[in-house]
């Protein structure tokens, strides 16, 4: 009997020891989920940061493309006008050659006017082109900020 006792001791003991070894295992365990519970939760606060930045430089990208559309809407029409104007100044540069009124003096300022707004017409186009490649340009960036937005994301899946 005293042998069996001394024996449960011993288990008992050895039971203990075993019971305070996975305690302390637990313990750090316990840490280590906290630590890293903090870690993804920074990492998720700095990814909606960056996502929001993001999406503002887009709105901001998309309000400067919507601007240099419509500019070049209003450059175009400008430009139907001024196409109208060349057709007329050159019908009565017609009519003036074939015999009927005004002056030779008229039809040429008049031409001059034409190609002074055509020239105006030209320049402005051409600043609205070059502010739609750079909108363009623009919204390419933030394209590809998104695409690697995402490839951030899978990359911290994959590594959990």
């Amino acid at each position: 009997l005293k042998e069996e006792n001394a024996s449960l001791r011993s288990k008992i003991n050895k039971l203990q020891i075993f019971s305070e070894t996975q305690a302390d295992k637990m313990r750090k365990l316990e840490k280590k989920l906290e630590e890293n519970k903090i870690k993804e939760e920074k990492e998720a606060q700095d990814l909606e940061a960056m996502v929001q930045h993001v999406e503002q430089n887009l709105q901001l990208m998309t309000k400067r493309a919507v601007k240099a559309e419509n500019n070049a809407t209003k450059l175009k029409q400008e430009n139907a006008l001024l196409q109208v104007q060349l057709k007329n100044y050159k019908t009565e540069n017609e009519a003036l050659r074939s015999g009927q009124s005004a002056s030779l003096a008229v039809v040429k300022r008049n031409a001059d006017i034409a190609l002074q707004n055509l020239l105006t017409v030209i320049t402005n186009s051409r600043s609205s082109i070059k502010q739609l490649v750079s909108g363009a340009e623009s919204l390419q960036l933030v394209a590809d900020i998104l695409k690697s937005i995402d490839r951030i994301s899978e990359m911290s899946e994959d590594g959990q």
